[in-house]
């Protein structure tokens, strides 16, 4: 038996997963366990978890692996900042002390944290470092259904990567390409996310929610000033607009006299229509983009399959474009793309590249559903009930199901918390906040009163895998919900001239579809494709609600409030229930009634986390 931990930390999103064999066994992101949203610190309690999901200790593993290469990434700072000079001395002062007090000295930091779990723990021959876009590919590769694939990673920068191509065959995994610092796909996305007067490294999803509000009239301003980009789809950036080579923030002056506006103060600046003009602007940029980079690689090496991976792969409107192009015959994305899969590609890279382990390919994938965090027994999740002195009622599987989706029918928002947590950004059904997409008002109610975010953040429809086509113009399988799709014509509802004539935020509440509370605002849906090998009573659900309504398809959103990481524990979910206007609360067996809750467990829950 060969045990591989996979480490990623000190950026943002630290994780842990572990292989066994090859297997992948547990993995999970720091956050969940420190409530810290993109917890960046060494992840001490997701180590911990899956080391005792394996019944491990430290010193029985056979290898630790860290997704990325310290030294390399401190070379590109130093390189970056001697090629500025003396542009980005007040950056630089902040930076290096940083660097020479702890990031430099990674390597000992690594072995005095993990000495700390362990006092048997001998790191000699067992601690190793990958680059950080091999593990993103890796973590794309393996686990994907695939014998041969293109993976394209697409991030902000690693140790200089920014874009990479690699060639998949088997066990076999090589970086052919590299595009690198300061050109950046990822940290030109992130560069309008600032301006929008969005959170970089978490606000992405926002400005790609923002996008079909608004009309991409800033595209040619963005191609013609800020980037060259050539016809295979490579490209670089004027970095005399950008301040975050060497600055203290992501745009300058130069970018903002471009636009005609400074960066929105979100404490101060509502959105306008320039902001969401300017989301559709590189929202379609970004686009255009993946689709020519796709196009090229598969001119190029004739292969017909593509892996994705990096953070710019969780832009699932792009995914979906390129899907919709049938550029490639089969496309396989990272559903932990971010930098928290880094840990899992890590030991993966490690296992089949060092250790030179065959392959074996699983049809669907390896990645068990992505369902690879804690689970509670019902013994656990009674105790934690008593001890925080909730009121519940205990039900058997068929009455759980038979309850939850008379609710949902009924326009109840429900906290829904079932096996093993999801890894990565997306709930998928075992840590979600579900409601009826047949109700035009579920959006907005969910936004507004649940979450206590932006109104305009859409929802994802979670459907059973074999009703897909008739509600949907895909045909792929969506089991992580990357990729987006439009609503099938016959389920719209066409708008009238008085609606087409709105503008912006305004269309937010005409029902578009017979689905409108996932239906967004151009038609078109990010998909939750449920099968019932995965998970089973997440499909028995929609299954038992499409017998009450006709309809296979729930909204499907992370349970957490905005700032907050998704709930890891019956405590957390208990918390969120509390301190939000969910009406019901499900977790493993047991079944909790807002109404029957004792008043004074409850929080003020919306001032709890910093917004993101």
């Amino acid at each position: 038996m060969i045990t591989i931990l996979g480490i990623s930390a000190f950026y943002h999103d630290s994780a842990a997963a572990l292989l066994i064999d090859g297997k992948i066994i547990a993995a999970a992101q720091e956050e969940r366990f420190t409530r810290i949203k993109h917890d960046s610190n060494y992840p001490r309690h997701a180590i911990n978890f899956v080391l005792k999901k394996a019944n491990l200790k430290l010193s029985n593993l056979d290898k630790i692996v860290f997704f990325e290469k310290p030294f390399l990434k401190f070379e590109r700072l130093l390189e970056t900042y001697v090629a500025f000079a003396p542009k980005g001395f007040e950056s630089f002062c902040k930076a290096m002390p940083i660097w020479l007090k702890e990031k430099l000295f990674q390597k000992k930091l690594l072995i005095d944290e993990l000495n700390k779990h362990d006092k048997d723990f001998n790191q000699d021959g067992k601690l190793f470092f990958s680059e950080h876009h091999l593990s993103h590919a890796a973590s794309a590769f393996y686990p994907s259904p695939f014998k041969e694939a293109i993976i394209l990673t697409a991030d902000g920068v690693g140790e200089w990567a920014t874009t990479t191509v690699a060639i998949g065959k088997n066990e076999n995994l090589k970086i052919k390409k590299e595009l690198h610092f300061p050109h950046s796909l990822g940290l030109l996305y992130s560069a309008f996310t600032y301006f929008t007067g969005f959170k970089v490294n978490s606000g992405e999803y926002k400005l790609m929610g923002l996008a079909p509000y608004g009309d991409p009239i800033y595209e040619k301003k963005i191609v013609n000033n800020l980037i060259d980009i050539k016809e295979d789809g490579t490209f670089k950036l004027d970095q005399s607009y950008f301040n975050y080579a060497t600055g203290l923030t992501m745009t300058n002056n130069k970018f903002h006299k471009l636009f005609g506006k400074s960066p929105r103060n979100p404490k101060i600046e509502n959105i306008t229509q320039f902001h969401m003009d300017i989301a559709a602007s590189i929202q379609l940029v970004t686009e255009n983009i993946m689709l020519k980079l796709a196009r090229s690689l598969r001119n190029e090496y004739q292969i017909k399959n593509l892996c994705l991976s990096g953070g710019v792969a969780l832009n699932c409107v792009a995914n979906g474009k390129i899907l919709k192009e049938n550029i490639f015959e089969n496309i396989w994305i990272q559903p932990a793309s971010g930098d928290a899969g880094g840990s899992l590609g890590a030991a993966l890279a490690y296992w089949h590249l060092e250790g030179k382990k065959e392959r074996v390919i699983n049809p669907e994938d390896d990645m068990q559903g992505s369902y690879l965090g804690p689970e509670f027994t019902n013994i656990e999740i009674e105790n934690e009930l008593k001890n925080l002195g909730a009121n519940f009622e205990k039900l058997d599987d068929n009455e759980i199901i038979e309850k939850t989706s008379s609710d949902l029918s009924n326009n109840m928002a429900i906290g829904w918390f079932q096996g093993r947590m999801e890894f990565g950004p997306r709930a998928l059904g075992s840590r979600s906040i579900l409601g009826d997409p047949r109700n035009s008002d579920t959006q907005k109610n969910l936004n507004l009163k649940v979450k206590f975010r932006e109104s305009f953040r859409p929802f994802a429809p979670s459907i059973i895998e074999e009703d897909l086509g008739e509600w949907f113009e895909i045909k792929s399988k969506s089991p992580y919900m990357l990729l987006v799709s439009n609503i099938n014509k016959e389920k719209i509802i066409k708008m009238t001239d008085q609606e087409k004539s709105l503008f912006g935020i305004e269309k937010l509440n005409i029902k578009r579809s017979s689905i409108p509370a996932v239906t967004h605002v151009d038609y078109s849906a990010r998909i939750q494709t449920v099968n019932k090998k995965t998970n089973v009573r997440f499909y028995n659900l929609i299954k038992s609600f499409k017998k009450k309504t006709g309809c296979p398809v729930i909204v499907n959103t992370s349970f957490n409030v905005r700032g907050e990481p998704i709930v890891n524990t019956p405590t957390d979910a208990f918390n969120c229930f509390m301190g939000t206007n969910l009406d019901k609360l499900v977790i493993g067996n047991f079944y909790l009634d807002k109404s029957r809750q004792d008043p004074k467990l409850k929080i003020d829950y919306s001032s709890k986390f910093e917004l993101d």
